[in-house]
């Protein structure tokens, strides 16, 4: 029989109701799942139970506690068959990006789940979400850093949040679906990453690293990010309209941009069209960026993107590979490449 360690971060599946909202409640998480039996039914893989303390709401998680959550895994790693993070939906997709980068060589399931309405509610949707993605990593099938959630696995660093009150709160817009549960849970094995190394390793993220997000909209005025263009921000992901275009900003954008590649600023274009693929070269209103030294994150989502440029800001010493590797894919994140 194979076991599993469940982490559990917080986030809503683990919530009760308080004057203020609802909180974070660990000693009633800890005695629901420990009576649920249908945790101890026949054919639910053996696990044990994990806490982080403090448990925080997932809006709440930095660098440093995906560092935690990635140690615990690397610590546990040779203990267990698979894991399962239980974690809010708000930032699981960050998370869960973050994880495909620092766990490298992984050959076992790690499994981010959680639920939008409580476990402590009558119509929680937590109990499927957790008992399938125990099943799931139980079962040693993908082994890569996935989200389960509402009937679907979806690979971690292709999924985005899409909805704030659907039971199927995320989609994977730009690559297929790792499985789907029904009555039956069904695989698609060719979807599933590669491995491509077999020696498993654990890099931690620098915590110190500038990193910021401008999204693009008609009328923005660029010269408002000129205080923030400064050799002290590491990188930035800029949301462009469709496939990199930039609006006409009387020429403020791209000496901008020329400077930040002076400061050592890595620019990554991705697009706010959740189902995109970048082409800097494709229109003139994209070629300048391209020019002035801006990589492209093709069909990267913005959560992975912001958690590459962390992993690789934390590896390299020398802009031009990070620059270099941003393009690459290297943990599934991109259509196209090879591993580091």
């Amino acid at each position: 029989m194979s076991e599993i360690l469940i982490l559990h971060t917080g986030g809503t599946i683990g919530m009760t109701k308080t004057a203020n909202g609802y909180q974070p409640d660990g000693n009633y998480f800890r005695g629901a799942i420990h009576h649920m039996d249908s945790l101890k039914a026949p054919g639910m893989p053996k696990w044990d139970f994990m806490e982080m303390d403090p448990l925080l709401d997932s809006s709440r998680m930095t660098v440093r506690e995906w560092n935690r959550i990635g140690g615990i895994i690397a610590e546990n790693y040779d203990n267990y068959d698979g894991f399962v993070i239980l974690h809010g939906t708000d930032t699981m997709a960050y998370t869960a990006s973050a994880l495909s980068f620092m766990l490298k060589g992984l050959g076992k399931p790690v499994i981010l789940t959680g639920s939008q309405i409580p476990l402590c509610e009558t119509r929680s949707d937590g109990r499927d979400n957790l008992i399938t993605s125990m099943i799931i990593a139980g079962a040693g099938k993908p082994r890569e850093v996935c989200i389960y959630f509402g009937g679907m696995l979806l690979r971690g660093n292709r999924a985005t949040k899409y909805s704030a009150d659907g039971m199927q709160a995320f989609q994977s817009p730009n690559y297929p679906p790792l499985a789907t549960a029904g009555i039956s849970i069904i695989y698609n094995e060719s979807a599933f990453l590669r491995r491509r190394s077999e020696h498993f390793e654990f890099k931690p993220l620098a915590d110190d690293v500038p990193i910021g997000v401008i999204k693009v909209f008609p009328g923005l005025r660029f010269d408002l990010f000129d205080s923030i263009i400064t050799d002290k921000l590491n990188g930035v992901v800029i949301e462009t309209f469709g496939s990199g275009n930039i609006p006409d900003d009387q020429g403020v954008l791209l000496p901008m941009l020329e400077r930040a590649e002076k400061n050592r600023t890595v620019v990554a274009v991705c697009s706010q069209c959740p189902q995109a693929t970048v082409d800097m070269g494709t229109y003139e209103a994209g070629g300048g960026l391209k020019r002035a030294g801006a990589v492209c994150g093709r069909d990267m989502t913005t959560e992975a993107a912001v958690a590459k440029l962390y992993y690789l800001f934390s590896v390299y010493d020398d802009i031009e590979s990070i620059k270099f590797n941003m393009e690459r894919d290297i943990r599934g994140e991109l259509t196209q490449g090879e591993e580091i």
